[in-house]
């Protein structure tokens, strides 16, 4: 099980920087077309599709690797015991929102199923909503795989 989880980390990361790269690629093309009076538009509407992937998988890595923006000015000052309870608690909670959001996010990515992406038929807006219970789901295995290490830390006094 930990191969096959280093194995999804490392696709991953893989398909996060790939994303960014032809985000960055479609959108650059897309302006370079409209100047030469060839417009694109449907390279914006590709970017955006690519950039909620992006935005979910970027936030897993980022969780996974300790390097979120956090404040531990209170809990820095805590004894041991009292900062892993505190820790406990809002991973807890995180998880908590995090199955919410996958549930209320594969409904959603359901019901989208109809709709077009940006007018493009054929192409449904669940590619781009679905990437809201995925990336749930990948946070979600991180948070709890945090719960468990922290619930291996010996409590000191």
């Amino acid at each position: 099980m930990a191969e096959f989880y280093r194995r999804l980390c490392r696709a991953e990361a893989v398909i996060a920087g790939t994303f960014l790269v032809l985000m960055v690629a479609l959108v650059f093309t897309g302006g370079v077309a409209r100047m030469l009076h060839h417009p694109l538009n449907w390279t914006i509407d590709l970017a955006t599709c690519l950039f909620a992937w992006a935005c979910f998988l970027c936030a897993d890595i980022a969780w996974r690797n300790n390097a979120l923006i956090s404040i531990d000015l209170v809990i820095g000052r805590l004894a041991s015991r009292w900062r892993i309870a505190v820790m406990r608690l809002n991973y807890l909670l995180i998880s908590a929102f995090l199955l919410y959001i996958a549930i209320v996010g594969s409904h959603l990515a359901w019901v989208s199923r109809a709709r077009s992406f940006q007018g493009i038929p054929g192409v449904s807006y669940s590619w781009v909503t679905a990437s809201l219970p995925v990336g749930a789901v990948l946070l979600l295995i991180t948070t709890l795989l945090k719960l468990r290490a922290l619930g291996r830390e010996p409590a000191r006094a």
